[in-house]
């Protein structure tokens, strides 16, 4: 099982666990108070239940770079290229495109 934190601007959103190549997605409690936080994406709604999928969420997947770019990272990471958890817990812990950044935890 690998896990890894999900912020917007920096503020804690919830978690993404891979587990078995199944991923769920949740949101943190504090973050689904907050009337001023919105949802991630619109297919991750603000809501109590877990969101599960067979594939990683294509929200987080369009985070990931590719072609030569992708091919880059993943030797000089060491990473499997399919490996799609792994890829995106290393590289979008800065620098990312909008306001979502991912950390292992």
């Amino acid at each position: 099982m690998r896990k890894a934190k999900v912020y917007r601007n920096r503020n804690f959103a919830g978690f993404l666990i891979e587990e078995d190549n199944n991923y769920t997605f949740t949101y943190d409690d504090e973050y689904y108070l907050d009337n001023t936080q919105p949802s991630l994406s619109l297919t991750l709604p603000k809501s109590k239940k877990e969101y599960h999928s067979k594939y990683l969420f294509p929200f987080f997947f369009n985070m990931l770079s590719e072609g030569t770019n992708r091919k880059l990272q993943c030797r000089q990471l060491r990473i499997d290229e399919k490996d799609h958890f792994g890829l995106l817990i290393k590289t979008a812990t800065v620098d990312t495109i909008g306001p979502i950044s991912i950390k292992e935890a």
